[in-house]
């Protein structure tokens, strides 16, 4: 896939007043959501074909959505690494009586076969998320993310500020540099990148059964893994046994890691800091104070780089605060997305 440079709108001052930062943790919260029901299966996805432009291949990402009211806004999410769509499903369930939900496969994940010639960076993620939000046709989006999706998210909202009207970014991928193994789901997937001990141990990761991945990889994400439903683990272990026969799966994983990794240390006007501080978008930065994969110390730096940002920390969450912790989730979001004054 051809690379070209990143054009921004111009940057306005980022600088907050005393006032501002005594205000980050305010935020607004929703109430009277209807009751989650834990038993939810995930919507059907279905695939939207993007056609080829002059710059870039056509692709095609596949998408689950959940109704909302008639004539709602749209919400759009992002997963993050070896997550997908289905990520999303009671989030979007929480939102329905507001918004309607379109929850995406990123390219190389779920069911998105990654395009001829994709990079795997958060920038050509960013592409392809601006075309399928051209292609939907909504107008602007109340956009979330969470982890890496949290990155390609801000990229999409510094770059097309007239596309996204909300932006909501749930433990972000920001650089976190701590060498520490308790951050994966399994040690020896820092070995599977490396050019000699890699062969081998991706042939022994290929004998741990979609059950104990998807049990390894909630564990790390979830503060509380009791808390997990069964058929939600049900439904990530059937995720990866799909994924195993997807002749594309395993190396996008390898291949977007390798570029989150390489992004964390480029120069600081290339940095995730440096873009979060030209997205002039209202936002919103959630995060669990149990977070194992990105520590909740970024998180204050995170929301007040942000223009317009506002920070909501919960307690007894780990990574993914959508999954483990959905109705708070929604509150904020909504609160966001209702909101005249932020």
């Amino acid at each position: 896939m051809t690379t070209r440079a990143t054009e921004y709108p111009p940057q306005r001052s980022t600088r907050r007043t005393r006032l501002d930062r005594d205000a980050l943790t305010r935020v607004p919260m929703v109430d009277g959501l209807p009751e989650l029901d834990p038993y939810r299966r995930s919507p059907e996805s279905r695939r939207i074909d993007l056609a080829a432009t002059a710059e870039a291949p056509a692709a095609s990402l596949h998408v689950r959505e959940t109704d909302g009211p008639v004539g709602a806004e749209t919400a759009v999410h992002l997963h993050g690494l070896a997550g997908s769509s289905t990520n999303w499903t009671d989030l979007s369930a929480q939102l329905s009586g507001h918004l309607r939900s379109v929850a995406v496969d990123l390219p190389g994940f779920g069911r998105s076969e990654p395009p001829e010639g994709f990079g795997f960076t958060r920038q050509e993620n960013a592409d392809l998320v601006i075309r399928l939000l051209t292609e939907l046709g909504s107008g602007a989006v109340h956009l979330t993310g969470n982890s890496f999706g949290g990155a390609v998210a801000a990229e999409v909202a510094a770059r097309r500020p007239d596309l996204v009207s909300t932006l909501t970014l749930i433990s972000p991928a920001v650089p976190d540099l701590r060498p520490s193994p308790s951050r994966i789901s399994d040690p020896r997937l820092f070995f599977a990148l490396l050019p000699l001990v890699g062969p081998p141990t991706r042939r022994r990761l290929a004998r741990v059964t979609p059950r104990e991945r998807a049990e390894q990889l909630l564990r790390v994400c979830f503060a509380e893994p009791d808390r997990i439903p069964p058929h939600r683990l049900d439904e990530a272990a059937a995720e990866f046994a799909e994924r195993a026969g997807l002749p594309w799966a395993a190396a996008a994983l390898a291949r977007t890691t390798v570029q989150l990794m390489r992004s964390w240390v480029v120069a600081p006007d290339r940095s995730l800091w440096r873009l979060l501080a030209r997205v002039d978008t209202p936002a919103l930065v959630i995060w669990g104070d149990n977070d194992r994969v990105v520590s909740v110390r970024k998180a204050p730096r995170t929301a007040t780089l942000l223009p317009r940002g506002r920070l909501l920390v919960i307690p007894r969450t780990g990574h993914v605060a959508q999954m483990e912790r959905p109705a708070v989730v929604a509150r904020a979001v909504l609160g966001l997305a209702l909101s005249d004054t932020w």
